[in-house]
């Protein structure tokens, strides 16, 4: 049995995942096709499908009509171990997007993910219940997540 997470594009299937599969290690394109017969969603052949990696996990793609935009139910979740990680993912995948607060942003096709810190969760789960909880007011102050702010709070 394999699980795969399916993203459905609107418009623009290959420059997302082009742009996805560039930014992560372990990602890359797998296959694309279009389906040869008419569908709800258009006719022959202009539903196009993918299927790629990102960070060695399994995604299918569609491009055809949609009437549910993406939204903050599904979310990529991408663990970082430095800052400069943060910040070129933050930036590429931010671009003609939207940033929001404690690490989220949406990408230009509305896709969210979620920038953040290995350093986050360790300083969370922290068994000073103090620490961990300066670390989380300072993350929930902040859009994009800055490790040495992060340190800082937990250093109170």
């Amino acid at each position: 049995m394999k699980v795969t997470q399916n993203l459905w594009f609107d418009k623009d299937m290959e420059a997302a995942i082009s742009l996805y599969t560039s930014l992560i290690p372990d990602s890359a394109l797998e296959w694309t096709s279009a389906l040869p017969a008419e569908s709800p969603s258009g006719p022959a052949d202009s539903v196009k499908i993918a299927a790629f990696t990102i960070g060695g996990q399994r995604y299918q793609a569609f491009e055809a009509w949609r009437s549910d935009a993406f939204n903050h139910t599904f979310s990529i979740f991408v663990e970082c171990e430095t800052q400069a990680e943060i910040d070129r993912l933050w930036e590429a995948l931010g671009e003609g997007g939207k940033f929001e607060q404690c690490g989220w942003l949406q990408d230009r096709w509305g896709v969210s993910w979620q920038i953040v810190p290995k350093r986050l969760g360790e300083l969370t789960r922290d068994p000073d219940r103090a620490k961990a909880g300066r670390v989380a007011e300072a993350m929930l102050k902040m859009v994009k997540l800055d490790i040495a702010g992060l340190e800082a709070a937990a250093k109170g």
